[in-house]
């Protein structure tokens, strides 16, 4: 086997990398990005329709939130049952923020404080998923 230079190494190396970094495609996610919040509640009482609705309802009244841009409210859809589908809660809620400060002002916000106090005897568990739009 031949020895190869340093000076060799170090070319290969940075050519390698300049090819990797090239044929990667460009996302650019930053903090001013879009906040999608997905909220999904589990009822402590199940299968009751009063409880769903009731939460729903305070729910709704966070679009009175002026950093909300876009909110939408849901239940479990019957689409066909597959093992990656989980459709085991009963409310959700999916809201558009236009960056991370909205998302956060919108966390501390009366409104949403509020809510939380008188709706939270409904639910039994919460999970919350937010996301940075890549653009």
């Amino acid at each position: 086997m031949r020895k190869r230079s340093r000076r060799f190494f170090l070319t290969s190396s940075i050519l390698a990398t300049a090819a990797t970094v090239v044929a990667q495609p460009k996302i650019n996610v930053n903090t001013s990005s879009l906040v999608i919040h997905q909220v999904f509640f589990w009822l402590k009482n199940p299968g009751s329709v009063t409880d769903r609705k009731q939460l729903a309802e305070g729910l709704q009244k966070l679009s009175a939130i002026p950093e909300i841009q876009q909110l939408y409210i849901g239940f479990p859809a019957s689409t066909e049952k597959r093992e990656v589908v989980d459709n085991s809660w009963d409310v959700s809620e999916l809201m558009f923020f236009n960056d991370l400060v909205a998302q956060k002002t919108y966390q501390d916000h009366p409104l949403h404080q509020a809510f939380i106090k008188q709706y939270a005897h409904l639910w039994e568990k919460v999970i919350v998923y937010d996301t940075l739009a890549v653009e």
